[in-house]
């Protein structure tokens, strides 16, 4: 399982946020996910990339050896051409003051930036040493095949991992037969993400929980909040918290490498590494109840 910390960090308190990074560590997590993005309270001192400033200082805060743990970052291309993929990684490890990171997820590019320009940026990143290894996040099976093809032709390194959005209501990509295709022909993980749908298949909206800005009433969070009562009645039948039933639903997935999450305690952090030990007492009946569930 992967911790991730989008929205996270940089909205709690920094005691908080160590005690959370603690309880990675003691729950043995190495694969810890980090971006940068836009400042959402108006609190940073600075407008973009905060979230990796507060990253960094709670890493090492918490203890963390720098080799024992993967750490993964993006790569947006929001100011390509004017900044390419290295002064874009340089920015983000000169944030989060470290000198390389394990794995660059290359965002969906830009009209302007084709795949094959693509290849040869992360594969520029590798050989510089700033990145151990590359992937993609939220790219079609096209862009995927079309990468893999410039990779056989340029002799380049391939992706080692797709992120993509897999929860019972949202699965559209990693389930397209073609992706499939593009997951066996490239030896691609799918690392999944969303997997909770924005928290609504938890079924706090059941409880009478208030939206926040992931629950915006996107047809994903419709739907989560609509397919709630299935997943907690089948949670309450085998007594377990409703989020192990809509992680088992990524846990399933036949190309998983890891499922995302984020925590913002370290009772939270808990409840959901729990749920890898839930699925691996399913037995295919089981399985399959949670599989139905999916829309």
């Amino acid at each position: 399982m992967a911790l991730g910390s989008w929205r996270t960090y940089e909205r709690m308190p920094r005691e908080d946020g160590v005690a959370v990074m603690h309880a990675a560590r003691q729950a043995g997590i190495t694969f810890l996910d980090d971006a940068r993005y836009d400042d959402e309270t108006g609190d940073a001192p600075i407008p973009t990339g905060w979230s990796e400033v507060v990253f960094g200082d709670l890493f090492r805060a918490a203890g963390w050896n720098r080799d024992d743990v993967v750490v993964a970052n993006k790569l947006w291309w929001e100011h390509w051409p004017e900044q390419d993929a290295l002064a874009e990684i340089d920015g983000s490890l000169g944030r989060m003051a470290f000198d390389h990171v394990d794995l660059i997820y290359a965002t969906p590019p830009p009209a302007t930036l084709d795949v094959g320009e693509v290849v040869e940026q992360v594969a520029g990143l590798i050989r510089a040493g700033r990145a151990r290894a590359w992937a993609t996040s939220m790219w079609s099976a096209a862009q995927h095949h079309a990468a893999l093809d410039v990779c056989e032709q340029l002799g380049a390194p391939t992706p080692v991992a797709a992120q993509m959005a897999v929860s019972l209501v949202e699965h559209s990509r990693p389930d397209d037969p073609e992706m499939q295709r593009a997951f066996d022909r490239g030896s691609i993980g799918l690392v999944a993400a969303y997997v909770l749908a924005g928290g609504t298949l938890t079924g706090k909206y059941l409880r009478g929980a208030s939206g926040r800005a992931d629950d915006d009433g996107s047809a994903v969070a419709r739907a989560g909040k609509d397919l709630a009562p299935a997943v907690v009645d089948l949670a309450r039948q085998w007594d377990v918290p409703p989020t192990h039933v809509a992680f088992a639903y990524a846990f399933a997935h036949p190309h998983l490498a890891s499922v995302l999450f984020g925590a913002r305690s370290p009772e939270q952090l808990h409840e959901n590494v729990a749920a890898a030990a839930t699925f691996a007492a399913l037995d295919a009946e089981q399985i399959n109840a949670v599989v139905r569930l999916a829309r």
